[in-house]
Parts: structure tokens; sequence; C-alpha cells
């Protein structure tokens, strides 16, 4: 009986479907496409995208910088399920994250007080609506994976600045790679 129990957990865990997203009765798989997610998901309530770029080749021999194209797309399913953010790379999807529960309606169940450090950029959308501010910066950041093979890609900084109708306070957030680092207060 036990060796039936560990070959069906083995399966499981084998099954390309161990891992889908629902929507609806439809399911979404790794490596499906964009338009095939869009498709049966609907639209995502917030997107990001940014690019890369894979160095090939050696300065000896010649390189060739291959753009890649990184796009994420969050969905909020409603209070009693778990958003999703999906990543995908040159329109594949190639990772799927579940976040913490969604909300009834986007932006409504923001509390100024909230633990806003952690939070994605999706839940935090999902909970407080787009900021009054938002600046973006970068930082290039280079791995070299082989001698032959370098990726370059940019690390992605953002200020967001939000008004909770404080009387003399506005909330700054600090995002790094798509997450919240930091939070604090700021005078109007």
């Amino acid at each position: 009986m036990r060796r039936y129990l560990l070959l069906a957990f083995a399966l499981l865990f084998a099954s390309p479907h161990a891992f889908a997203l629902r929507c609806g009765n439809l399911l979404v798989n790794r490596e499906m496409q964009d338009f095939q997610v869009r498709d049966r998901c609907g639209a995502p309530f917030w997107t990001e995208s940014y690019a890369a770029y894979d160095l090939l080749g050696s300065r000896d021999t010649g390189q060739i910088a291959r753009e890649v194209q990184f796009d994420i797309w969050y969905y909020n399913f409603g209070p009693n399920n778990l958003m999703h953010r999906l990543v995908f790379r040159d329109g594949i999807l190639k990772d799927d994250d579940t976040l913490g529960y969604g909300v009834r309606e986007i932006g409504t169940k923001c509390d100024p007080l909230m633990r806003f450090v952690d939070l994605s950029v999706g839940e935090l959308v999902a909970f407080c609506g787009e900021p009054i501010s938002r600046r973006q910066n970068s930082d290039t950041v280079v791995n070299r994976l082989s001698p032959e093979y370098r990726h370059v890609r940019e690390q992605r900084r953002e200020l967001w600045t939000y008004d909770f109708g404080e009387s003399r306070f506005l909330r700054q957030l600090q995002l790094a790679e798509g997450r919240v680092v930091s939070a604090q207060a700021i005078a109007r």
C-alpha cells in the first residue's frame, strides 16, 4: 500500500498539470503563449514589462546581444482566492507565483498602517490602487554565467507615493524588482 501511495505522489508531481493555474474550467500551464493565457483568463488587472540581454560569445570571437522581453501579469480572482503573478519570457509563460488573497474591488482594501514591506507590486495595486506619483530608476546588473555567456538586465527600482487622506503626511514606498522594500511617511 505504501508503495502505491508513493507512486501516486510521484505521478502527481511529474504531471505537467500539477502546477497549473485554473481560470474558470480551463487550465493554464507553463510554456503556454501569452495570447493563450489571455484567452483563458482574460486581461490581467496589472502588468509590468522589462528587457534583458543575453550576451553570447567572447570578446575575442565577437558577441551577439540578444534582447529578452519579460512581461509580468497579475490576476485577482476575488477575496476568496489567491492572486497570481505570471512571468512571461518572450511571450512564453515561465513562472506562476501565488500571492495573498485577492480583493473584491481593486484599490479599496488599503490601510495606511498596513505592513507594506514584502508586498509585490500586484498586491500593492490590488489593495491600494495606483499611486499619485511613480518614479522609476534602474541599475545594470551583469551576471557572467560562463566565459562565453553573460546575462545583462536592469535591476528595477521605483519610488511610489500614496495619499491616504492623512492630514499632514503622504506614504512613500521604495520598490526593488517588483517588491516593496521600505515604507516611510513624508510631509506633504
